[in-house]
């Protein structure tokens, strides 16, 4: 089996063994024994002996303040009392008298007004006490009195008045006994200015409810308990009697208010939470935790309690329990050993939360570590699930036990739907609880659960991901398929539906199923469930699958529907064949809506079917789409217009003309097949658009023959287009003219073709005529070529007396220049090399510039080209070879004229090939200093060598 997901917290260890209430004395021996002790934001107020205060700032313990009572009579420390700011410490002493401290000052003052009152409980003022006035605060006597006192400490000079503002009495608590001690007073603010004030007695637990109006909280809370004046207020009252109770309270962090609270009273504990919206008991939740056999309350009753989030701790005289306020269980009991005396009180400071202890003569502190580390396991067994999770969201392995519990115990109770959705965020083996499900029969949990868990997994994880997709919807058409034969269950049905696209349509789900469609398409079919096969191929974008389907339903508007919505190219090729059978009109509307997306080439096949076997109006579809390709879209593709030339020649001959006239008649701009088109033109017996197309291939002779079957007005037309060719018009002409006189026997409209063509003579006409034919009938024509003859002789004449004329002229011209000369001076000099002209062989030029010959064929020679360069090597040679042998410088005339006469006549043809190629132009006025303009004066080859020289 696959396993989708494995538990992933194997052997993992919930918790450390760090216990929760650690224990730690302190190093203090006191000199004394300890009377009391008091804490309070970190302020430690010690009553040692019987005249001694010690006071400690726990931030600085090695600093600790003694101050002297500096009683002088016997009285003794009975209580001792430390607002929440730590700044006013009341000392009551067993003489019924009250001694003040302020943190500030060293000098304790009694409070005069307080003397005769033997104080049991204070309770401060935490919304208007200050570090220098208590703000109106509750004081609770020995004898049932409740007062209400203010302590101030004036800036200035501290003690130059009495501390105690006032002391007034505002009620008093009574049991069914008559007045009992005030054990406990506590002071509550809760919402729209009410407040709440707790008073215990031994065996009762009061509650003072009252409104005191805004800005006149400094006035006290007299008028709350004026309330009460004729009636008791609102109480609980248990039989038992320890002789004395003690209420614990706890605040959270960041708020003012307490949340929870526990009386210690002689039955036991009674415990709950506050609920501050409630109009006359705040107490809520309240449960009582009964004492166990091993308290008794006449030997070893318990003397303090302390309340922290989730316990309650007593204090016994050798041991302390703390137990838990979940479930009421004793969590911890630690044994203190006998010679640490025994245990006299238990505190907490509220502050930061730290729990002290003392004996006479041993201190001790409990740190609270991690105090809800369980609490998930008990709120867990207590099947609250909601908080058990909030209270292990940050602990994986313990979050997963709470959902697998939740996910049970969700099955047990047949909340099947909720059981899944637990057992999908679990790591509980995949299969087992798939099964689980199967077994119940519950498909609608076993999907939520298949969902969760597909939601739940990576990206990664393809092979699972792709099982629980399949999966999901073989469950999904299953369900489908039983919802739609009910009738009953049609709105189940569709919001079962919904869900299914839903899925389908799933962004996450996108890939799988891409990747999986043809598994898809497969479940789909076997359930026959077209319409959300449809739907899914729509979703994958599987248009060709959607438009198959609606072809083979014949549902051919819906099919081009999708075509025209997604304009996929291809698919408009593979199914227009079939659809424009059916919807012609429509095919081709959708066809032109595409535009140039659509090679029309592709698109022929379907035509032509359709066209084989359509009827004329039909075929006017394929034509009007085949024009648009044409016309609009400017198609240049052969195929295209050879198709669009078969369906005129068809059905629309007099289309098929205009058309090949629009072509044109330049065979490169036409994009027709011109013998194609005269195949098929000749086919359908369409003669002037075979006439025109002869005309294009320019075969004017096959033009000119196949006109004169139509019209011989056709064939001049035709006869005129070779306008460069005389002689082929002419053969034109005379095949137009044979056969208007041989075919037609028209004598008059014969003469008409001799004038309307000038290349033609009566002569050339004269033979086609019959013999019996008079020539009265062509006496003007002869005439007029007669006439033509006559000028065109004349002509000739002068044309002889003009040349004659000009070769006389360029006769006279040659004798001129035979005779023509130059004179040169003797200090004339070489245009070249700038010595004396008459010293070497030299050249003159009509221009007036002089060379020597050796100067002129070193400028000349290197702008020869090659092959004149070569020659003119040759001919040197040639010369050089006919040279005489002769070391004399003044031969005599005779000699040299006389020599050999056929190797003089062969030298002196030489020297005049060398003067045409060296002489044939002035160097410096001739085309040659013309084509060396763009030359540099100096060789790039040589430059730097002719550099070098001018330095």
């Amino acid at each position: 089996s696959v396993h989708v997901l494995s538990p992933g917290y194997v052997n993992a260890r919930l918790e450390k063994e760090t216990p929760i209430f650690n224990k730690q004395r302190i190093d203090f021996a006191p000199p004394e024994k300890i009377n009391s002790l008091v804490v309070s934001s970190n302020q430690l107020c010690m009553s040692l002996g019987k005249d001694t205060l010690l006071r400690i700032d726990l931030g600085k313990p090695d600093e600790p303040n003694q101050v002297e009572l500096g009683r002088k009579d016997e009285a003794k420390v009975y209580k001792m009392f430390l607002d929440h700011t730590g700044s006013h410490l009341l000392i009551a002493l067993n003489t019924s008298e009250c001694l003040y401290l302020n943190r500030s000052v060293q000098k304790v003052r009694a409070l005069s007004r307080w003397k005769g009152h033997l104080i049991e409980s204070v309770g401060w003022n935490k919304f208007l006490g200050s570090e220098t006035n208590t703000g109106p605060i509750l004081v609770g006597t020995s004898q049932g009195q409740i007062y209400e006192a203010e302590i101030s400490v004036s800036e200035g000079s501290l003690f130059s008045t009495n501390p105690d503002q006032y002391f007034r009495q505002v009620y008093t608590l009574e049991e069914e006994s008559g007045p009992a001690p005030v054990c406990c007073l506590e002071i509550e603010r809760g919402i729209e200015g009410k407040f709440f004030i707790i008073a215990t007695t031994r065996k009762r637990l009061f509650q003072f409810v009252g409104k005191v109006p805004e800005g006149t909280e400094q006035q006290g809370f007299s008028s709350i308990f004026a309330v009460h004046a004729d009636h008791l207020p609102s109480f609980r009252e248990f039989p038992a009697n320890l002789g004395f109770s003690e209420i614990a309270f706890y605040t959270p962090k960041l708020r003012s208010s307490p949340r929870s609270f526990a009386w210690m009273m002689g039955n036991g504990v009674l415990y709950g939470t506050l609920d501050y919206s409630r109009p006359d008991s705040i107490l809520s939740d309240e449960r009582v935790w009964v004492y166990p056999p091993d308290i008794d309350i006449t030997v070893n009753k318990p003397i303090s309690i302390v309340l922290t989030q989730f316990h309650f701790l007593l204090l016994l005289p050798d041991r302390v329990k703390a137990v838990c306020t979940l479930n009421g269980q004793v969590v911890f009991q630690d044994l203190f050993l006998e010679k640490f005396g025994l245990l006299t009180r238990m505190i907490k400071d509220p502050t930061v939360q730290q729990i002290w202890i003392h004996t006479e003569k041993v201190v001790f502190r409990y740190h609270v570590q991690r105090e809800s580390r369980d609490v998930w396991k008990m709120y867990m067994n207590m099947n609250k699930f909601d908080l058990a999770k909030e209270y292990c969201k940050d602990r994986p392995e313990c979050l997963d036990i709470v959902l697998a519990k939740e996910a049970e115990h969700c099955f047990q109770n047949k909340r099947y739907l909720d059981s899944a959705k637990c057992y999908a965020l679990t790591q509980n083996y995949f299969e087992e609880i798939a099964l689980k499900f199967i077994e119940a029969k519950q498909e609608e949990a076993l999907m939520e659960f298949l969902i969760k868990k597909l939601n739940n997994l990576k990206p990664s994880e393809k092979t699972q991901t792709t099982l629980l997709t399949t999966w999901l919807t073989e469950l999904y058409l299953n369900w489908l398929g039983i919802l739609q034969g009910d009738p009953s269950q049609r709105n189940l049905y569709l919001d079962t539906r919904e869900k299914f696209r839903t899925f389908l349509s799933s962004p996450k789900n996108k890939d799988c199923l891409f990747n999986n469609r043809a598994s898809i398409y497969e479940l789909l079919a076997s359930h026959g469930d077209t319409e959300h096969m449809v739907y899914f191929a729509v979703i994958m974008q599987d248009y060709e699958r959607v438009v198959a389907h609606h072809c083979q339903h014949d549902e051919y508007d819906e099919a081009l529907n999708v075509l025209s919505r997604h304009r996929d190219e291809k698919l408009f090729y593979k199914f227009s064949p079939v659809l424009i059978q059916h919807i012609p009109k429509k095919v081709v509307d959708a066809w032109i809506s595409m535009g140039s997306r659509l090679d029309a080439r592709n698109l022929i096949p379907a035509l032509v079917n359709y066209s084989q076997s359509a009827s004329t109006q039909q075929i006017n579809e394929a034509i009007r789409y085949m024009e648009f390709c044409v016309y609009q879209l400017e198609e240049t593709q052969q195929a295209i217009h050879n198709y669009l030339l078969s369906l005129y020649a068809l059905c629309r001959p007099d289309s098929l003309l205009s058309y090949l006239e629009q072509a044109g008649t330049n065979p490169n701009r036409i994009h027709y097949d011109l013998k194609y088109a005269l195949r098929l033109c000749a086919e359908h017996g369409h003669h002037r658009a075979c006439v025109h197309i002869y005309k294009v291939m320019e075969l004017y002779e096959e033009a000119v023959d196949l006109a004169l079957q139509v019209d011989v007005d056709l064939a001049k037309s035709c006869a005129d287009l070779p306008e460069d060719d005389e002689e082929l018009r002419k053969k034109l002409w005379l095949k137009i003219a044979r056969h208007v006189v041989q075919e037609e026997k028209d004598v008059k409209k014969a003469m008409a073709c001799l004038s309307s063509c000038a290349l033609l003579k009566i002569e050339d006409v004269l033979p086609f005529f019959p013999d019996f034919v008079t020539i009265d009938h062509f006496k003007e024509a002869i005439c007029n070529s007669l006439e033509d003859y006559n000028k065109h002789i004349e002509e000739l004449k002068r044309e002889m007396e003009e040349a004659t004329q000009s070769a006389k002229r360029i006769r006279e011209d040659i004798q001129e220049m035979r005779n023509k000369y130059g004179s040169v001076e003797p200090q004339e000099k070489c245009a070249a090399c700038d010595f004396p002209l008459l010293n070497r062989p030299f050249y003159l030029f009509l221009c007036g510039h002089m060379f020597h010959y050796d100067c002129l064929l070193q400028a000349v020679f290197p702008n020869l080209p090659a092959y004149k360069q070569a020659k003119l090597e040759d001919l040197q040679k040639k010369l050089a070879a006919t040279s005489q042998p002769s070391k004399s410088h003044h031969r005599p005339k005779d000699a040299d004229t006389i020599s050999l006469g056929k190797g003089q006549q062969s030298r002196e043809q030489i020297k005049a090939d060398i003067d045409d190629i060296v002489a044939a132009e002035c160097v410096y006025c001739g085309e040659l200093m013309i084509r060396t303009i763009d030359k540099p004066f100096i060789d790039p080859q040589k430059y730097e060598e002719e550099m070098q020289s001018w330095l």
